[in-house]
């Protein structure tokens, strides 16, 4: 997560300033499955240079929160409160996490709860009169491998993001009180009664020849796809990743220059009437 953060920080601050620009003064803004803190540096940066105000960190797993916490403390500079909260949002209310708060901001958070139209909903209620929510949720396929990469058939990232499709319906379908949402979230955004609704999207473009963090985190990224798409996956591809994993291999990735990362990630935004 530290390693993809990286990668996405001058993405996120640019983003981060975009989000607080409109916002009164002293603002409490939530980062809501804030992970490791990626996006949480940026938002206590953007704060304080709006004046300061509090950040409302909310994570379901402790290292994560304690990890978040530690990085944005550090770089609050005393004009930022940051407060984490360990809460789970699929089970508990966003309101009792800070009270009203100015400015919501959810990356890749709501797709992973049974109900995703009543997750909206919540995080709304938890909007002060005139708040946003801002949603970074789907946008284009990531890409960091050539086409051919000399292992297997050509091709392989193409059939790896189909494989990777089934798995997230799979993922969808066994979840307890799973709800499909069968429609664009600029439409869940006004279902869940927000109005001024937008999107854009950021692009984060570390480019060939890969610097060491590009391939690192290839490797992470490879290891993870390999994890959850192998079943889904032809035999010879299945081989084809076990190659490029393994370290001892002349074709192994995270030795590769010619991996990269280019991402387009889209953001949903919608304000409380």
């Amino acid at each position: 997560m530290r390693r993809y953060g990286a990668l996405q920080e001058e993405a996120l601050s640019a983003v981060a300033r975009r989000l607080v620009a409109p916002l009164p003064d002293s603002p409490v803004v939530m980062d809501v499955g804030c992970g490791a803190g990626a996006m949480s540096v940026p938002l206590v940066s953007a704060l304080r240079e709006h004046g300061g105000g509090v950040l409302v960190l909310v994570d379901a797993t402790p290292e994560l929160l304690d990890a978040a916490c530690t990085a944005a403390r550090a770089e609050s500079d005393g004009a930022v409160s940051v407060k984490p909260v360990l809460a789970d949002l699929a089970t508990e209310d966003p309101l009792s996490f800070a009270g009203p708060v100015e400015l919501i901001w959810g990356s890749r958070v709501i797709h992973h709860l049974p109900d995703q139209l009543r997750g909206v909903r919540r995080l709304v209620s938890a909007l002060a009169p005139g708040g946003w929510l801002a949603l970074a949720e789907g946008g284009l396929e990531t890409r960091f491998l050539p086409w051919d990469l000399g292992v297997g058939e050509p091709g392989l990232q193409d059939r790896m993001a189909a494989a990777r499709a089934e798995w997230f319906v799979s993922m969808r379908e066994k979840m307890t009180g799973s709800v499909r949402l069968p429609v664009g979230w600029n439409v869940a955004l006004a279902d869940a009664g927000l109005g001024e609704i937008s999107a854009f999207s950021f692009v984060v473009d570390h480019p060939a020849p890969s610097k060491h963090l590009v391939r690192e985190w290839a490797v992470d990224r490879l290891t993870w796809l390999s994890e959850i798409t192998g079943s889904y996956l032809h035999p010879a591809d299945r081989d084809a990743l076990r190659r490029l994993l393994n370290p001892s291999d002349s074709e192994y990735v995270g030795a590769r220059e010619d991996v990269f990362l280019l991402e387009t990630d889209t953001i949903h935004l919608g304000r409380r009437r």
